[in-house]
């Protein structure tokens, strides 16, 4: 199961898909984000951390595909949401995370799911986390709270679960990633990103593998390539089996996540990136 989440953080709901009014439920979250804030803080807050962010900005829209061997399966689209939310005195980036089987993929196992994280703009750090997931019938309703000041997160029904200072849901980790700094990475560096998943903590450790050229649908593009670790013997029969690629620049986007299974294999491409924060890696 465990490695089944290191495709679900890099792909970042590669089967996915949106059912829900948008507009309704942000305005309901909104308040409730607002209560999570307040009462986290207290009277006098302590500061977060800072964090600075060169790889994404509002507005910004990657679309996936996503095959299964052969098989045309699904769509996955990420959206940073234009407007920043200014919430109990933070600002907050709302991202959602969408998208949807389709094809004969979806005749047998229907797919859709809705990601969304509520990620602080000064701290890079999320306050609340939204799953709502619908996979084939098999159903998951999670929110996830998160208080940076205590290192706890209320996974509902007064559950809480003690967590590293500086821990992401799975949304926030992807945006995480894309603001490491590679700038002095060597050939078999491991970078770890803490993580909450299912109610577990989950450190997601990549290996740097180096740097590649790869074609897409959006051009060709320098890239740098990582090696999630896994867990040889259940989903994958070798390490090196699950790999992403990044462009080579400082938006860090993902142009193609691949994955050798057990039995057959999944492969996510990106078919379109707009409102990017700085300039590609593309090779004119």
């Amino acid at each position: 199961m465990k490695n089944l989440k290191h495709i679900a953080l890099f792909a970042a709901v590669a089967t996915g898909a949106i059912l829900l009014s948008s507009a309704a439920y942000y305005v309901s979250t909104q308040s409730q984000l607002a209560q999570i804030i307040e009462q986290q803080q207290g009277p006098k807050p302590k500061e977060l951390p800072g964090a600075k962010n060169e790889a994404f900005k509002e507005g910004e829209i990657l679309t996936y595909r996503l095959h299964y061997g052969i098989i045309d399966a699904g769509v996955a689209v990420l959206e940073v949401k234009p407007e920043v939310m200014d919430v109990a005195g933070r600002k907050v980036y709302h991202i959602v995370g969408n998208g949807y089987s389709k094809g004969s993929f979806d005749w047998f196992f229907k797919v859709r799911d809705r990601y969304e994280t509520f990620l602080d703009k000064d701290a890079l750090l999320p306050w609340m986390f939204v799953r709502r997931v619908n996979e084939g019938g098999y159903i998951i309703n999670e929110d996830y709270k998160f208080n940076h000041y205590t290192n706890k997160v209320d996974v509902g029904r007064e559950d809480k679960v003690d967590v590293p200072q500086g821990t992401h849901d799975m949304i926030s980790a992807f945006y995480a990633a894309r603001n490491l700094d590679l700038s002095n990475a060597k050939e078999g560096d491991v970078f770890t990103i803490n993580s909450i998943v299912d109610k577990e903590l989950f450190p997601l450790k990549i290996r740097y593998v180096g740097k590649e050229k790869i074609d897409c649908d959006l051009g060709t593009f320098n890239c740098v390539k990582f090696r999630p670790i896994v867990q040889k013997g259940r989903v994958f029969k070798k390490e090196e089996d699950l790999n992403v690629w990044i462009t080579d620049d400082k938006n860090h986007v993902p142009l193609r996540a691949q994955a050798k299974l057990m039995v057959g294999s999944v492969k996510l491409d990106i078919v379109s990136a707009k409102n990017l924060a700085n300039p590609t890696s593309e090779v004119k």
